[in-house]
């Protein structure tokens, strides 16, 4: 158990893994959240079960929901069915991947984030203002990462629309036609008991398109998460101190300070076409798969400067 809980620290400190930590923190919520309703139900603390679930589901009516707008966000994190978490997890982990490499941890989460933020507006306003949805106003809740997830997939296979996965039973599949088979299911499902869910999909869905395509075109909408992810490492991070000897100041020339600073590696700069080159034959004589994770970013950020 304890070779477990390190390689779970393990994974929250590295930096470049957000799909891995994603995952892990789903399915550590999931057992806690399992392990606690078991514990009420066997207690008969029915009256308990209901507030834990209140606190955590988001609700549809909007009235109760002004009363507790942090299930905005917690309702994503939150699965209660197995086999609702296992499929959104290998989901999240075969096209977080994909989408992670090309785009970096930062963006990703905050389309992840984005993605399950819509998902629960829509399911709000769909169930306040249609009126198909005002009968089971006051007994359905939304839970589960789906709306995270489709925007997940949306963006991968807008990103991407060509990238080929080899899916069992049916062989080489791109992208853009696995978006539109899942995409085409949740359409089919909006009449139905998991109407909300899919509504959910749908926002997120939207979010993953709208957000690759404004990438494209030059404007960032993950600008805000990353001020506050920012603003947050800021005040929760501790500042390390560094000791400079007196010997290495004394000794350290300007030029060789300004050197330092100049050559010192930008992830975020644009490649010039000689390392652009240098990929590119490295694709022709050992196809894409050989590419490295910062091989793959630099040929994205190339092609958007095109």
């Amino acid at each position: 158990m304890g070779s477990i809980l390190d390689d779970i620290k393990g994974e929250f400190h590295k930096s470049n893994n957000i799909v891995i930590k994603l995952i892990l923190m789903n399915v550590l919520v999931f057992v806690s959240v399992i392990m606690l309703f078991v514990t009420l139900k066997w207690s008969s603390q029915d009256a308990l079960l209901k507030l834990l679930t209140d606190q955590l589901f988001l609700p549809a009516d909007f009235r109760t929901f002004i009363y507790r707008p942090w299930t905005l966000l917690t309702n994503f994190f939150i699965h209660i069915d197995p086999f609702h978490i296992f499929f959104n997890m290998l989901i999240l982990y075969w096209f977080g991947r994909v989408l992670e490499e090309y785009l970096g941890s930062r963006r990703f989460w905050a389309i992840y984030l984005y993605g399950g933020l819509a998902g629960g507006l829509l399911f709000l306003l769909m169930y306040n203002l249609v009126p198909y949805f005002q009968s089971s106003l006051t007994t359905v809740t939304l839970l589960g990462a789906s709306g995270a997830i489709y925007a997940i997939i949306v963006a991968a296979a807008t990103l991407l629309p060509d990238y080929t996965f080899f899916v069992f039973l049916l062989g080489p599949i791109r992208l853009k036609y696995i978006a539109a088979i899942f995409l085409i299911i949740s359409l089919a499902q909006l009449v139905g008991p998991n109407a909300g869910g899919n509504l959910a999909h749908l926002a997120g869905g939207m979010i993953g398109f709208g957000f690759i395509k404004a990438l494209q075109a030059g404007r960032d909408w993950g600008t805000p998460i990353y001020a506050m992810s920012g603003l947050w490492k800021r005040f929760t991070s501790p500042k390390p101190r560094v000791e400079i000897p007196q010997r290495e100041r004394a000794t350290t020339s300007s030029a060789g300070r300004r050197y330092a600073s100049t050559t010192e590696p930008n992830s975020n700069s644009t490649p010039n076409q000689d390392e652009i080159d240098a990929i590119l034959d490295k694709i022709s004589k050992s196809g894409y798969a050989s590419l490295t994770r910062e091989e793959k970013q630099k040929l994205y950020r190339a092609s958007q400067q095109q």
